[in-house]
């Protein structure tokens, strides 16, 4: 008997949930003023369209959101005892889970992501680490690092993960008693500016979350600023040794979550299907657009054959499209320049003789796009191996041994995650122990919890965020 392909009818989103307005300001000292720059559009990344103007601040414009910052921790925030700051990140949690579906869309909207990732992911991990960091506002004695904050955080994030990354810097710091400028990425500034309505409804004393909306020129001015504390940066690894070296010499304090070039490595013994649907999510949840994506896998020679059979079939049924249907599982490439980075990888990895599959899939027409792709035939020395592709791009390869399995998964100048496939427990640990990565799952991949920490090693940054070690970027 034939098998029968499953046929899905449309399931949106409705967008109506969403109030996108056709120009924003900046968010300082608790309110959206103008900005004395110029401004920039925002696009949608799956239809291309402009979605609103953002203003995009200027050094003057860093200036004053620094000062408000400053004001607000000499004055009200420091002074604060933690049950009562608690009470506000209680607040802010509670608000966002209540404004989740409207957080979901818009951006899904903004980044081009599944809204299933958003509404199921991102929305309720971002809403937990609010909740987790108001339970230790007030316990900070018990942490081991102290309860003396050390003043203004200077936070910039990056375009993947928007929300989520402005949940996990923002919540430790104002916890901790610090103060917040945050520059979030110029293609996805508008959950950042949704957040800053957010802080309004939650009556957040004035300046001590702002908000400052532009590109690169204006993270300088922020990470420059000579009344900031504290540096908290996650992006590429080139910005973030740029970042470092303007530190350097300061008494400002850094931490770093920069790129990844993770293993993922499935034993001969290992559960395969359960296996390939960890591969499949490590590497094309978010389209790939994650630091800790599972972008080489490792498989042992006896079961490499049946693992990408598998793999192939289960690609097949990818979904991609409309990141607004419930039914897509890829979305939108975040940008042009993003998409000609993938591109230019992926035809490096032919010409140095890899072999290229993409799974079968109609690609719209407008808007940003990138099919699920793997390469087999790959050695350590290709550059699909080596660089960050940062999109829905897995290089495959193989491995006879544990200890061949180890050597290949950390040759590598990255160190931020890694996954292990097998039955044994004592493999798993034997193998965790002696891989250079930050966060190690196994049997599973992508998993994250406001109670864990997350970082990494060597060109994969510095410093931990979330847990309780989340707490010592934060104290003095």
């Amino acid at each position: 008997m034939a098998r029968t392909e499953l046929e899905y009818a449309p399931a949106p989103e409705s967008r109506s949930i969403v109030d996108i307005k056709a120009s924003y300001g900046l968010f300082v000292g608790g309110e959206f003023v103008d900005g004395h720059g110029s401004s920039f559009k925002t696009v949608n990344p799956a239809t291309e369209e402009v979605l609103a103007e953002v203003a995009e601040a200027d050094e003057h414009d860093v200036d004053l959101a620094v000062k408000a910052a400053r004001r607000a921790y000499d004055r009200v925030w420091s002074r604060m005892p933690g049950s009562e700051r608690a009470k506000y990140l209680f607040r802010i949690a509670r608000i966002i889970a209540e404004r989740s579906r409207e957080l979901a869309v818009l951006e899904s909207i903004d980044n081009g992501k599944p809204i299933r990732e958003a509404r199921d992911v991102d929305v309720p991990i971002v809403a937990a680490h609010f909740f987790y960091y108001a339970g230790w506002a007030d316990k900070l004695r018990h942490s081991g690092y102290g309860e003396t904050p050390l003043g203004v955080a200077a936070q910039v994030i990056p375009w993947n993960f928007p929300l989520m990354m402005l949940a996990w810097k923002v919540a430790p710091a104002l916890a901790c008693g610090n103060t917040v400028v945050l520059k979030p990425a110029e293609t996805t500034p508008l959950t950042a500016l949704l957040f800053a309505e957010i802080c309004q409804q939650a009556e957040l004393p004035p300046g001590v979350v702002n908000i400052v909306t532009g590109a690169g020129a204006t993270g300088q001015a922020l990470v420059g600023h000579p009344d900031v504390d504290k540096v908290a940066f996650t992006g590429s690894t080139e910005v973030g040794k740029a970042i470092a070296r303007s530190v350097a010499g300061t008494d400002k304090r850094l931490t770093l979550e920069l790129g990844g070039k993770a293993a993922n490595i499935v034993f001969d013994d290992a559960p395969l299907d359960q296996a390939v649907e960890g591969v499949v999510n490590g590497i094309f949840f978010n389209q790939g657009h994650v630091c800790c994506a599972g972008s080489r896998l490792l498989v042992q020679e006896s079961v490499a054959e049946e693992v990408l059979h598998r793999l192939k079939r289960r690609m097949a049924t990818l979904r991609v499209g409309d990141p607004l249907d419930k039914n897509t599982d890829v979305g939108a490439i975040n940008s042009p320049e993003q998409l000609a980075r993938i591109r230019e990888l992926s035809e490096a990895g032919e010409a140095e003789g890899a072999e290229r599959w993409t799974a079968p899939c109609q690609l719209p027409d407008t808007g940003w796009w990138f099919a699920p792709t793997l390469f087999t035939d790959v050695t350590q020395a290709h550059r699909i191996a080596r660089e960050e592709i940062f999109g829905p791009v897995l290089s495959v390869l193989t491995f006879r041994t544990p200890a061949e399995a180890v050597a290949k998964a950390n040759n590598t100048p990255y160190g931020l995650s890694a996954g292990i496939w097998s039955d044994k427990g004592s493999r798993i640990l034997q193998v965790a122990s002696q891989l250079r990565a930050g966060v190690v799952w196994a049997n599973t991949f992508n998993q994250f919890d406001p109670t864990s920490p997350f970082g990494g090693y060597k060109e994969s940054g510095q410093g931990r965020e979330g847990g309780r070690h989340g707490l010592e970027a934060y104290l003095r």
